[in-house]
């Protein structure tokens, strides 16, 4: 279950929205093993088996990478953002230092910019050691979230 602050349990709760649901890393990221371990609009973490998303090589596969950087800055920028609103990627680069063979992968998002309609977050993938793996920058563009749901 993912760690939210209380003021984000807070901001959320009239909402009538599952945060845990919401905040997840969606049908890819549980395919993948994507587990979101604490969410803010600080900061955003989670952690993610290299086993399951090798390529044929047998290192972690740089769109593993991807997924986990795309999923981490999206859930900062919809924290951000809040009820009212919705965030989609826009922007997503990422550049590869070093392989992965085994263990796990976490990654870290932290905000470099968050505005009324733009929110850019910074994601650091390290491996079971600390060293940096990956490094992510995502945009998302923020919307009033629709009328219906």
């Amino acid at each position: 279950m993912t760690e939210f602050p209380a003021e984000v349990r807070d901001r959320f709760a009239g909402a009538g929205m599952d945060l845990d649901e919401l905040f997840s890393a969606g049908e890819l990221g549980a395919r993948m093993g994507v587990d979101v371990l604490e969410a803010a609009p600080e900061r955003v973490v989670a952690r993610m088996a290299v086993e399951g998303n090798r390529q044929p090589y047998g290192l972690l596969h740089g769109g593993a990478s991807a997924v986990l950087a795309e999923t981490l800055g999206s859930i900062g920028a919809m924290l951000h953002g809040g009820p009212e609103k919705i965030a989609v990627g826009v922007d997503l680069n990422v550049t590869h230092h070093r392989a992965v063979r085994s263990g796990s992968v976490t990654g870290v998002a932290t905000p470099i910019h968050r505005g009324r309609s733009t929110a850019t977050y910074e994601i650091v993938v390290s491996d079971d050691e600390g060293r940096r793996v990956c490094t992510g920058r995502l945009t998302c563009l923020i919307r009033d979230a629709p009328t219906e749901r």
